[in-house]
């Protein structure tokens, strides 16, 4: 699955989500304003950014169960705050022309699903990510950092 394909799962989260003000919202946009909010400058998905927030942020044990396979833990709008940082939540609900409410209820629902979908199964876009950060062994330092 490559990155267009996964922020086009992250948009049709989005729109069926339990909020009225996503439901008319085109996917297509949704996953641009998705690439904006997450992506890297290379046209990837930015991995280490959202790893690094969450170590930040003291989210480490979120983010270890949203890589790979296994039960996701739900991560609170707050939290999705804490995550991205406000800007990004602002510009992204500007984006989409939702409530900072919305958008960060929206995000909260689907980012755990997305990052998991990402790093889950061999090849293509897990690739591109562990490059990202250094390979298998960065990976595992990085995660290694969160979790002390």
């Amino acid at each position: 699955m490559d990155l267009m394909d996964l922020l086009k799962v992250g948009g049709s989260l989005i729109q069926g989500n339990s909020d009225d003000a996503t439901t008319g919202l085109d996917i297509g946009d949704i996953a641009n304003a998705l690439g904006k909010l997450i992506g890297n400058e290379e046209g990837g998905l930015d991995l280490g950014a959202l790893v690094g927030g969450l170590s930040q942020n003291g989210l480490g044990e979120i983010v270890g169960s949203w890589l790979g396979s296994g039960e996701n833990t739900s991560i609170s709008m707050d939290q999705i705050t804490d995550l991205l940082g406000s800007d990004k939540i602002s510009e992204f609900a500007s984006n989409l022309g939702l409530s900072e409410e919305s958008a960060k209820g929206a995000l909260s629902d689907a980012l755990p699903q997305v990052i998991d979908q990402a790093t889950s199964g061999e090849g293509g876009i897990m690739d591109e990510m562990l490059a990202q950060v250094g390979g298998p062994a960065g990976a595992m330092e990085m995660l290694g950092k969160m979790f002390r």
